[in-house]
């Protein structure tokens, strides 16, 4: 445990992980978090702007509740991200649909391979441990 600054209010608090806030600005921004939520129920269309300044959320900490996947966005939304690998349009999360599937597909091919070592080097005269008699 170390002790850090709050990043929200600039009190000393105990530092265990994720972000630095101590535990009032968390318990805070989660009851934003919470009416963002009801707002975007309420208002499913509405931009990120709106969204912003009805809830006096930043437009930063809406978009990373939306990749973290806490937030999802309808079809008909006016909210887009774009995915990071293809640029394509998001609703939640940090990738589209198909990059995920070729993520995925990568991941899965590159486990599913046996794992081929290296052919060991044949010890030449310089490569030979010695021994002092």
């Amino acid at each position: 445990m170390e002790a850090k600054n709050c990043r929200g209010c600039g009190r000393l608090f105990n530092y265990m992980q994720g972000q630095p806030l101590c535990p009032a600005c968390v318990a805070a921004l989660e009851d934003k978090f919470q009416q963002l939520k009801e707002y975007l129920m309420g208002h499913p269309k509405a931009s990120m702007s709106e969204l912003s300044e009805e809830n006096d959320v930043s437009v930063k900490q809406i978009k990373q509740w939306v990749r973290e996947e806490r937030l999802t966005f309808t079809e008909e939304s006016q909210v887009t991200l774009e995915c990071e690998v293809c640029g394509s349009r998001v609703l939640t999360g940090r990738f589209c649909e198909r990059c995920k599937m070729t993520m995925h597909n990568d991941f899965t091919g590159a486990i599913s391979q046996p794992f081929k070592p290296e052919k060991k080097r044949e010890a030449h005269g310089k490569d030979q441990m010695r021994f002092l008699k």
